[in-house]
């Protein structure tokens, strides 16, 4: 071979690894992963643990379907919400949410007492789900907090109200605020 033949040979594979290394680098963020970062109008999918202090499980989708949600619309609780604004596709990330930025505070006003007569039999057992309509037609899904002699104590609280939430989280993609009403 001729230092002619070996210096074209140099300068085509140099030439050749340059556009593949040039396709490669444009073919990338087409294998998965994206630049955009979770923001108001996007709509984001989650993979999620949630656990209590006591690091009981409470609900989790990993292995199922993910949460799916327009950031920015209060889909989720706030303190939740709030922590994955600006997280990337394929991020995961350990959030703590307080009561506050959760689902509140345990509120006593939100316990009322029931004659027995007015709640079946069967259900008259501290920490059975009732569920029923209030005043406004809407669904209500109270507790059985406490049977008394005569009355049963409902709470109509948020069964997390007053815990703070753990959540492993991991965005698992993110569609741009047009792309995301397509």
């Amino acid at each position: 071979m001729t230092r002619k033949q070996i210096n074209g040979w140099v300068y085509g594979a140099s030439v050749l690894l340059a556009v593949w290394g040039s396709a490669c680098a444009q073919a990338e963020p087409q294998k998965g992963g994206n630049n955009m970062t979770v923001s108001t109008g996007n709509e984001v999918s989650l993979e999620y643990t949630l656990t209590l202090e006591n690091k009981e499980v409470i609900d989790t989708n990993v292995g199922g379907q993910p949460l799916t949600y327009t950031q920015g619309s209060q889909q989720i609780i706030p303190g939740l919400e709030e922590a994955i604004e600006g997280m990337t596709q394929g991020e995961s990330k350990q959030v703590t949410v307080t009561p506050q930025r959760g689902y509140g505070e345990v509120n006593p006003k939100a316990l009322q007492e029931i004659p027995k007569d007015q709640i079946p039999t069967e259900a008259q057992k501290v920490g059975m789900q009732l569920q029923g309509k209030d005043a406004s037609g809407r669904i209500v899904r109270p507790r059985v907090a406490e049977v008394k002699k005569d009355t049963v104590v409902l709470d109509f609280n948020h069964p997390l109200a007053g815990k703070t939430l753990f959540f492993d989280v991991k965005v698992l993609e993110i569609k741009a605020k047009s792309a995301a009403h397509n």
